[in-house]
């Protein structure tokens, strides 16, 4: 089995270098934590779901906990879960079926906001910005996203089958995403790699991020492209710039 990578080798800013697979500090020594039951997370009280984004990589074998903790939370209605498939694993003997350079990107956009010089997975952002656990422990994962609550400071969204509205408001320029994901239990067979031999559960999987454009307060309306494939769910953000805090968020 290859040798996993040391967290202090990661060259600063380094995009496509390898990071460590979640902190020693914090994530659990046993896959067995993510079986215990997430606390109830209370409704985000300005409505808009709050936003966890899950980086991970099937190569990686500390993701499993973290992928199990934020797919047990997934089908909650003040939660928008989106896992993100990360490339830098996949020179360990596994090619990650989901993973995008595009996801790895956002990833380091968040990293490099924070001032952080490397990556990790497991790695769970919420509503973007600097708030970040590892996700591996389902009561720190709970108390995080009770914390942060509904993204705040945005535009009201409205929206159609093919097109999304933002209302007039101050706040920061901003970007608006358009993500679309699979709902769906995808039950994915490791052949190779430090997973190898398992067959891991994956739900709410991003399979396209699209930059529809930007808000800057004005009013502004958004054709939205065709889905890539069947059976996709649609959300929208937005987001102050390269790796800023989310403060608007939707299902559609």
């Amino acid at each position: 089995m290859p040798q996993r990578p040391i967290l202090s080798r990661v060259a600063p800013l380094a995009p496509l270098l390898l990071a460590a697979c979640g902190a020693a500090t914090s994530q659990p020594t046993r896959e067995a934590r993510a079986a215990a039951p997430a606390p109830r997370i209370a409704s985000a009280t300005a409505g808009a779901p709050v936003v966890v984004e899950l980086y991970q990589s099937q190569g990686c074998s500390s993701c499993p906990p973290a992928n199990a903790n934020v797919n047990a939370i997934a089908d909650r209605p003040e939660v928008l879960a989106l896992s993100f498939g990360v490339t830098y694993w996949d020179q360990l003997g596994w090619t990650d079926s989901f993973a995008k350079p595009q996801y790895t990107a956002r990833q380091w956009d968040y990293a490099r906001a924070a001032g952080r010089g490397q990556v990790a997975t497991p790695q769970v952002v919420i509503n973007g910005g600097r708030t970040t656990v590892v996700g591996a422990n389902a009561a720190q994962l709970a108390a995080a996203i009770q914390a942060a609550g509904s993204p705040r400071g945005g535009p009201a969204i409205t929206a159609s089958p093919d097109a999304v509205a933002l209302a007039a408001g101050r706040g920061a320029a901003s970007t608006v995403w358009l993500v679309r994901y699979d709902p769906k239990v995808r039950q994915v067979a490791i052949n190779a790699g430090e997973n190898g031999g398992r067959t891991l559960p994956h739900r709410d999987v991003v399979r396209q991020l699209v930059h529809l454009g930007n808000w800057s307060g004005a009013a502004v309306r958004f054709a939205l492209p065709a889905a890539g494939e069947p059976g996709l769910r649609t959300a929208v953000l937005v987001q102050q710039g390269k790796g800023g805090p989310i403060t608007a968020a939707r299902r559609i």
